[in-house]
């Protein structure tokens, strides 16, 4: 079953347990999900107010109705 899941982070959750950082995704995007890949970079130039559907190639639409 397939779900539109609305998340609205354009840029990684910083968590800093031990030495090294671990950048959470909050976008959605990430193929490493849950952690950050970079693939928030592609939101940046999102419309405030608008709803995005990105397919499995990382192509953004506008949804319908948005």
């Amino acid at each position: 079953m397939a779900r539109l899941v609305r998340m609205t982070g354009t840029h990684p959750l910083k968590i800093e347990p031990q030495e090294k950082p671990i950048f959470v995704c909050t976008c959605g995007l990430s193929q490493k999900f849950p952690l950050c890949d970079g693939s928030h970079k592609k939101c940046h130039d999102e419309s405030e107010g608008s709803t995005f559907v990105y397919d499995a190639s990382g192509q953004r639409k506008e949804a319908a109705g948005s």
